[in-house]
């Protein structure tokens, strides 16, 4: 509980993942209106999500997809209707949980962020909670303590919502038998198949069919608009890499930030907690009154009593011991006593929210001054990032007007600011991850303007990423061009045979489907297979489906179903038999999972209560508009 709390990680995570919901959810009509020209983007009731804040939003995402996918990440996948919608949901999905927060009167005591921050594990160095860590994780990701607590605290809001839905989520023992019992039934089938190629030969185009679709999809046989370049890349990280910092001022800014290498003290303590709502405010502190004269009588079994006794589940098989921590990462009333006590020594009953503890303090590290040897590096990297930072906002513009003061090369530019020049493959109109910063869709669009394919002058500068700037020009290009029907006339037959094939296929199949179910079968099935729910392979997943829609009352029963491409599958239902019993593991592994999803369906649920209950209105041309 007490411990549970402080080590639960991943709060933030599971409160975005529940609200995250699939863009059909909701629907669009039901909500969507053009609210005119406002430049909000929604409005819950008098509440407003304004375009800077889904910008902003946005902006965030594209940044989070950039990290975690590298070079396959696509500036497009978030370019769209659908992405910028979701996006916008998920803004209205936060903002209504809030308002219905506040309406409850829910709210992040300062303790529960503390304990949250505390418990990060990107914020601490050799397993304890570092200051500098977690000031230093903020600033890379552009944001302040104050800025990131506030947010914290409105996800712990939230997630005492979310987390009271979700506990609701429970499966009955009966219902998950019988879901569990229809995943793991086994169902006997034989298949007969239709195979596309059989049909071919019945198949007569007409003389002028290929010529007919080659002129209606004339598009689908035109080679693209290619061309070769060299670009030249300033970024921030390519000035840092020209730069030095010397000694003397790296040791200056030690001198000058010392407060902020001080490594506090921290304590280690071990604990017996009795908690208040399992027992009532009364009862547990008659209990820890009781357990607290044990301890005096012998104090070398706290480790005993804390397994046997502690309402504290992290802690209490580890005989109540807590680790080392530092001020601010427990509740006020049981710092203050772990900070007042002496190693070994034990407190008296100390009353938290979370109940009576009895606390034994076991170790302590002083506070200490960290030596210039040990943050060297990272006094250096941020010198060199201050610098970088400085240095290229004033070579951006420098860089900027060059290549277009000098647009027939890009060797002046390369040679000023000490870059590389390099040379791309033939390229496409279409952005590519695989590409680099010439697969990005601006710069592409630059390197195809009118003005640098036909005078292969170099395209502006062009911000690509944040704090990265790419020029290009062309040097090799290709026009698009449609190709001749004689070299493309083969293959549009064979096309065309086989898509008419497949119609014969299936009409022949939903032919034979039809005498099936009158009793008329006379096919010669293939071998008998087993299939579940569970384990399908031996079929094809939409044959699966058909098969497990069957109604199993009067056996045998038939179905059909086409295979595009493929032709079209018959199958015969034999027989339908229970499948093997599940040990335990595996059938609380499903248990859960069911719950999990009935859970998650019933925040669904909640979530669109809630934008029924509330005026949801959506500025959909302030939604489509692009940040300029």
């Amino acid at each position: 509980m007490f411990d549970a709390v402080r080590n639960n990680k991943r709060i933030v995570q599971v409160f975005l993942a529940l609200i995250a919901l699939p863009f059909a959810f909701f629907g669009v009509d039901s909500y969507v209106r053009n609210s005119g020209a406002g430049s909000d983007v929604a409005a819950i009731g008098d509440v407003k999500i304004t375009q800077q804040q889904f910008q902003q939003t946005l902006r965030e995402q594209q940044e989070r997809l950039r990290t975690q996918l590298g070079a396959q990440f696509d500036p497009k996948m978030l370019d769209n209707p659908e992405a910028r919608k979701a996006i916008l949901d998920d803004l209205i999905n936060q903002r209504l949980l809030l308002i219905e927060a506040g309406k409850n009167r829910m709210f992040a005591s300062d303790d529960a962020v503390r304990q949250m921050v505390g418990s990060v594990e990107a914020f601490k160095v050799d397993g304890k909670f570092s200051v500098e860590r977690y000031e230093a994780a903020l600033r890379g990701q552009g944001m302040s303590p104050q800025g990131f607590e506030a947010q914290l605290r409105q996800d712990l809001t939230v997630q005492q919502l979310a987390g009271a839905l979700g506990q609701s989520g429970l499966v009955a023992h009966s219902v998950s038998d019988r879901l569990l019992a229809l995943q793991t039934e086994k169902r006997e089938i034989v298949e007969y198949r239709l195979n596309v190629d059989a049909y071919l030969d019945k198949v007569k185009l007409a003389d002028d069919a290929a010529k007919k679709f080659y002129d209606e999809n004339s598009k689908q046989f035109q080679t693209p608009e290619l061309a070769k370049a060299e670009y030249v890349v300033l970024s921030m990280e390519t000035i840092g890499a020209q730069l030095t910092v010397g000694e003397a001022e790296i040791k200056a800014a030690y001198d000058s930030r010392k407060d902020r290498f001080q490594q506090p003290e921290e304590r280690r303590a071990s604990h017996i907690l009795v908690a208040s709502e399992k027992l009532g405010k009364d009862k547990a502190k008659a209990r820890a009154d009781q357990l607290l004269a044990e301890i005096r009588k012998t104090p070398s079994a706290f480790a005993d009593l804390a397994k046997k006794n502690s309402d504290d589940p992290g802690s209490a098989a580890k005989g109540g011991d807590l680790g080392f921590f530092g001020r601010g990462m427990m509740v006020k009333s049981f710092e203050d006593s772990a900070f007042g006590l002496k190693e070994g020594e034990i407190s008296g009953v100390v009353e938290s929210d979370f109940g009576f503890h009895i606390i034994k303090l076991t170790g302590i590290h002083a506070a200490k001054e960290k030596p210039l040897a040990e943050v060297r590096g990272e006094i250096e990297a941020e010198l060199k990032k201050t610098a970088a930072s400085r240095k290229f906002a004033e070579a951006a513009e420098a860089f900027s007007n060059m290549v277009y003061e000098q647009a027939d090369s890009l060797g002046p530019v390369a040679e000023k600011f000490k870059l590389g020049v390099k040379q791309t493959d033939w390229l496409g109109r279409q952005a590519s991850p695989a590409n680099g910063v010439m697969g990005n869709e601006k710069i592409l669009a630059a390197l195809f303007s009118g003005d640098s394919v036909k005078n292969k002058r170099n395209t502006e500068a062009v911000e690509v990423a944040a704090n990265t700037l790419v020029a290009a020009r062309i040097i090799d290009y290709k026009p698009a061009a449609l190709q001749p029907l004689e070299g493309v006339k083969a293959s549009i037959e064979t096309l065309l045979k086989r898509q008419e094939a497949q119609t014969l296929a299936a009409k022949d199949g939903a032919e034979r489907l039809a005498a099936l179910n009158k009793g008329e079968d006379k096919l010669n099935w293939g071998a008998a297979k087993t299939v579940s729910r569970l384990d399908f392979r031996a079929i094809s997943p939409v044959e699966a489906q058909a098969v497990f829609r069957l109604e199993t009352a009067k056996l045998p029963a038939y179905t059909g179903v086409e295979l595009p491409g493929s032709g079209y599958a018959l199958v015969r239902l034999n027989k339908v038999v229970p499948g093997d019993k599940i040990d335990d593991a595996t059938r609380k592994g499903m248990t859960q999972q069911l719950g999990n999803l009935m859970a998650k369906e019933e925040i669904q649920l909640y979530l669109a209560a809630l934008r029924a209950r509330y005026k949801v209105d959506i500025n959909q041309a302030a939604l489509e508009a692009k940040d300029k």
